[in-house]
């Protein structure tokens, strides 16, 4: 029943569908979510579903590239090509054939990251009740004599208190079996992120990805103000229970917390880019590391799925209010 305080029950929170116009993102489809209390959201329907932008009490959260919104029409994917369409947005999505660098793996050339976080959804539709709004979509990635994989993906946004998920089901709807890749590439931006940004992730061992990042591994947590010709950093970080990372930023007394299970998602990734115009904080749970599909089978950790087999991923993400949220979420007293 809609309260008698409003008139459309889309008032106070809800899902409202909208169209872009011009440009190379010209007609996708765009879905903002609100829920009443703060958090607010776009899933954009014809990029997986994926979060597009993300704000909480009116301040953005994420980091929004340079290339803006870009159509599926537009993606390259050769080599290196998913940068020309690669907005970022909160949570683009890596997979599902591939993740991370181009390479080649059981006779296949794979581009950088995958298609997945290219393709439309074939179907969208949410519903709401009283304690919260769920978005569903289902993403076909599949090809003529190749891969078939599915996924179903629902967006649960809390109408109680300041938090989504995001769930995944990835099915193999093919005749043999196939790997099943999937990065959650969770991006922060400014305001959010700055050099005053605090970064907690309990994490029990730490790696750098490459001899630049071992440099300044002992730094890994500090974020900087934005530096010309700024070279990624990635550190690859392990956990023995709970998956945990975080960030605050004293400068607007808030921040998020992203938890995930590291035993379905036992890869974590911190993409540390402090680049001018490329301002990003990279938080990323994955079933995979993102050095190629053709090294982590050789790693022995390539999750593979037989013909009709599922496997499920969740990962929850909330609000930091204030400095004792922020102090609670890190075990501080």
């Amino acid at each position: 029943m809609v309260s008698p305080y409003v008139g459309h029950e889309s008032q106070v929170s809800g899902v409202e569908e909208h169209r872009l116009v011009g440009g190379k993102g010209d007609g996708m489809r765009l879905f903002l979510v609100r829920n009443g209390k703060g958090l607010e959201f776009t899933v954009s329907a014809d990029r997986c579903a994926d979060i597009s932008r993300l704000s909480f009490r009116g301040l953005n959260m994420s980091h929004f590239a340079a290339c803006g919104y870009v159509a599926p029409a537009y993606y390259d994917g050769v080599e290196n090509g998913f940068l020309k369409s690669f907005t970022v947005g909160f949570l683009t999505t890596c997979g599902l054939n591939a993740v991370g660098v181009p390479c080649d793996d059981a006779g296949e050339r794979l581009p950088l990251h995958g298609t997945v976080g290219n393709i439309p959804a074939e179907q969208v539709w949410w519903e709401k009740d009283g304690k919260e709004i769920r978005l569903h979509a289902v993403i076909k990635d599949q090809a003529l004599g190749a891969h078939k994989l599915l996924m179903k993906r629902t967006i649960g946004c809390s109408l109680e208190e300041n938090s989504l998920y995001v769930e995944d089901v990835i099915e193999n709807e093919g005749d043999t079996e196939y790997p099943a890749m999937i990065l959650y590439h969770m991006n922060m931006g400014y305001p959010l992120l700055s050099e005053k940004s605090e970064v907690y992730i309990p994490s029990i061992d730490v790696k750098p990805r490459t001899e630049h990042a071992a440099e300044d591994i002992d730094t890994w947590m500090k974020m900087l103000p934005p530096q010309p010709g700024f070279e990624e950093q990635c550190y690859f970080h392990s956990f023995d229970k709970d998956g945990l990372a975080a960030i605050y930023n004293p400068d607007i007394d808030q921040g998020l917390a992203i938890r995930f299970d590291p035993g379905s998602l036992p890869y974590f990734t911190e993409w540390k880019m402090m680049g001018c115009r490329d301002y990003v904080l990279g938080l990323e749970p994955g079933n995979c590391h993102p050095d190629g599909r053709d090294r982590m089978r050789a790693e022995g950790g390539l999750t593979i799925l037989q013909p009709g087999e599922s496997v499920r991923y969740h990962v929850d993400v909330s609000m930091i209010a204030g400095r004792d949220q922020w102090n609670a979420v890190c075990g501080k007293s």
